[in-house]
């Protein structure tokens, strides 16, 4: 089976379990484990930040990161299909009391301008105050689609004149990095607060960091014990990450490549993809010009041995490579998709 469902479906290669069997570990909640203080001083710089805290997984650290720039009542704005709003189990306004505000975007993405305009005249005391904007980058729903470095420039200058707070949910951000020919540092360090997911590029089993100023990390690790995620012996997990930082970074290209090949062979096939939106690991395919449901497709594509996945999107699935996906699960993708799918004739055993 090729499973391109996601890219949180990789399993640790042999050598991130070595490093994971190896690890030297301590009382982390104590600050006592060496393994944990490493992962995050390397990420914070990773991420263009001073501090950074090591969590159990990437909706943890966006909710504390939004707990922590805010204030219960506060007025959140985002992309109406950002990940915090869609697929956070309704975390803002559970876990910090939020007003949650989506915005319509343009390939995830939203304007200073969109900004401004929804702003909160709150001087009456009787609406909410407009505090905080949240940004997704890469952004899941869109396809993976990326902010540039231009246009977050641009959400920070207003958030900085209208006195917001802005968080970035960067689950994906070396994805983004890698897209833009960037540092992570050159993305990251523009927010208040950002979030890495270890788990999904990267290829860890687990794990997430939020990083922001200091101080801020002080009430980040007091939201990360009030969460539930203050831990012990963490090295084990944080072995992983340390692992990825130094050995899959830089493969992340990989994985774009592989999607760029799989879009084009697609397109070429007769099948409803643009291979222009395929930015980084991300390939969206609409079968709603083959007549078929996103069940319907999913089971034949399934019974060919490939499995996709769905989207917000009723009529898009998706294809995500990653690390377990090689050269050669993506030229049998690319013929068998379109032969199960009924655009490409089956080719004669």
């Amino acid at each position: 089976m090729i499973d391109l469902r996601s890219d949180t479906v990789t399993q640790p290669t042999p050598a991130m379990r070595e490093a994971i069997a190896g690890a030297v570990v301590g009382d982390e909640q104590e600050r006592e484990d060496p393994t944990v203080l490493e992962l995050e001083r390397r990420a914070a710089a990773f991420l263009g930040q001073e501090e950074a805290v090591f969590v159990p997984t990437a909706t943890m650290a966006n909710q504390i990161a939004l707990r922590i720039l805010s204030r219960p009542g506060d007025e959140l704005l985002a992309e109406e299909n950002s990940h915090v709003f869609l697929y956070e189990q309704g975390g803002p306004a559970v876990f910090s009391g939020l007003v949650m505000r989506g915005l319509p975007g343009h390939h995830g993405k939203i304007a200073p301008e969109q900004i401004r305009a929804a702003m909160r005249d709150w001087s009456s005391g009787h609406m909410p105050v407009t505090r905080l904007v949240s940004i997704e980058n890469t952004h899941n729903s869109s396809g993976g689609r990326v902010w540039t470095v231009a246009e977050i420039d641009a959400v920070a200058a207003i958030a900085r004149e209208l006195d917001l707070r802005l968080h970035l949910d960067g689950a994906r951000i070396v994805n983004a990095a890698t897209a833009l020919g960037v540092p992570p540092a050159e993305i990251g360090r523009r927010a208040d607060t950002v979030t890495l997911c270890l788990s999904k590029g990267l290829g860890c089993p687990l794990g997430a960091l939020v990083a922001g100023s200091a101080e801020l990390m002080v009430a980040a690790r007091r939201g990360k014990h009030l969460f539930g995620g203050a831990t012990r012996q963490a090295g084990i997990v944080a072995a992983a990450g340390v692992y990825a930082l130094d050995h899959h970074v830089a493969r992340i290209a990989d994985d774009h490549a592989r999607a760029r090949r799989l879009g084009e062979a697609w397109a070429a096939a007769g099948l409803a993809v643009d291979p222009e939106q395929v930015e980084t690991n991300f390939v969206f395919l609409d079968v709603a010009p083959l007549g078929l449901t996103n069940a319907e497709a999913s089971a034949r594509l399934a019974a060919a041995g490939v499995r996709l996945s769905d989207t917000v999107h009723p009529t898009i699935l998706r294809a995500v490579t990653h690390l377990g996906i090689t050269d050669e699960d993506v030229e049998r993708a690319a013929e068998l998709v379109p032969q199960a799918l009924g655009t490409a004739p089956l080719r004669a055993a």
